[in-house]
């Protein structure tokens, strides 16, 4: 079979004025991109008047270059009408009305194979459309924030007019192919396929250097979360553990890597919970880290911990392991689907500050198996999803030639 064409359809993707956005969709079809021709639809949301909005939130909806190279590959950032608040509901059918003049565009030049979007809704819900009317296949990845929308019975809607029109749906996580299915979708259109990591761009720093790089002493426990900061991810559970875990720990460090992202910022509340609590000078803010930089932290820690609310598959989990870093996470999403052993981390209930509390005390003063834990994360390297995707592709545009 002659190299496919693959289309990615994805909101999310990084540009130079979001360099972090939806990385782990770059990550994925950049490698998939050794095996088959790419290119990239990221449709940008935009209204008129937003540059109003910047006045007061000088980071709100930052617009990259219609057209940029990333890699060699072209990724376009066309605008869709997106107006703020009520009006939401009709992001599905504004993305799909700009992806598809660009999807047209790249058609006429040559013959796409795979329409491949994330995200079920606006991404797939548009996608669908597109390919509907183009006669294409088209793949739906489901990254976690399909839990969310199906409590919205509008949404949920979509949803399923999306996976219904779909071709395929790829899950990160087991946990995404249930909640699919028990809202009604066909269980034979799905495949799992976990995201996985990149152990030559994520590995073990030696312990005292990083540290001091941090200017972190030697004999300070150490605890570390990445992510956006937003009220999601549980930065706040954790500084609420400190004042009991520093009566055992008084050096204890917390580092929170992570900065403003599309879901908003809270580093000011955090810090000032900090303040209150009178741990402000053992919470370490790093700020927004690019990933060839968080080797370091990851490697100075004792425990990364992800009190998160919600979560499809969390790559910051295997970026962690790949440094020889336990994880301890609440059990949302693909969490427990990731951290499978005890000899990896531990599990623990969301939202429940005593099975938090226990479990960072006995992560950070457990003798973990860095060896297991950074061979586990090598075992979930990126190229071992490569055959399992291009099957799932291959699959389908075979189909559409025998029919």
């Amino acid at each position: 079979m002659d190299r496919l064409k693959i289309v990615v359809l994805s909101s999310l993707f990084p540009s130079s004025v979001r360099k972090q956005s939806g990385l782990f969709v770059r990550e994925r079809m950049f490698r998939v991109a050794e095996f088959a021709d790419i290119e990239v639809v990221s449709p940008v949301p935009w209204f008129p008047g937003q540059s109003i909005i910047r006045w007061f939130k000088p980071n709100y909806r930052p617009m990259p270059e219609k057209i940029e190279i990333q890699n060699g590959i072209k990724v376009h950032f066309p605008r869709f009408l997106s107006m703020p608040g009520l009006f939401r509901q009709w992001d599905g059918a504004m993305l799909a009305r700009a992806a598809s003049r660009v999807i047209e565009k790249i058609e006429q030049q040559q013959c796409i194979d795979v329409i491949d979007s994330h995200f079920t809704y606006p991404d797939g819900f548009a996608a669908g459309k597109i390919g509907e009317r183009l006669n294409k296949k088209v793949t739906i990845t489901l990254r976690g924030t399909e839990l969310s929308h199906s409590k919205d019975a509008q949404k949920k809607a979509l949803l399923l007019e999306a996976w219904n029109r779909a071709d395929h749906m790829i899950c990160v996580a087991n946990s995404l192919k249930k909640l699919a299915v028990s809202l009604g979708a066909d269980v034979d259109k799905f495949t799992v396929v976990g995201n996985g990591v990149d152990t030559e761009k994520f590995s073990v720093c030696e312990k005292n250097a990083a540290r001091k790089q941090l200017g972190i002493d030697d004999d300070s426990k150490v605890l570390i979360t990445v992510g956006g900061l937003v009220k999601r991810k549980g930065f706040h559970r954790v500084i609420a553990c400190m004042p009991e875990l520093m009566k055992t720990y008084p050096k204890l460090v917390y580092l929170i890597v992570g900065g403003a992202s599309a879901e908003g910022n809270i580093e000011s509340e955090l810090r000032q919970q900090a303040e209150q609590l009178g741990v402000t000078s053992n919470v370490k803010f790093l700020g927004s880290l690019p990933p060839s930089e968080l080797s370091v932290p990851l490697s100075a820690a004792d425990a990364f911990v992800l009190a998160t609310a919600n979560e499809g598959w969390a790559n910051v989990i295997l970026e962690s392991m790949a440094c020889g870093t336990p994880v301890i996470a609440t059990d949302v999403g693909g969490n427990s689907e990731v951290i499978n052993s005890q000899k990896l981390g531990t599990i623990i209930p969301f939202d429940d500050h005593d099975k938090l509390l226990a479990a960072l005390d006995d992560g950070l003063a457990k003798q973990w198996d860095k060896a297991h834990i950074i061979q586990y994360a090598q075992d979930n390297h990126w190229n071992t999803r490569m055959d399992k995707l291009l099957n799932i592709f291959r699959s389908l545009v075979n189909k559409a030639e025998q029919s």
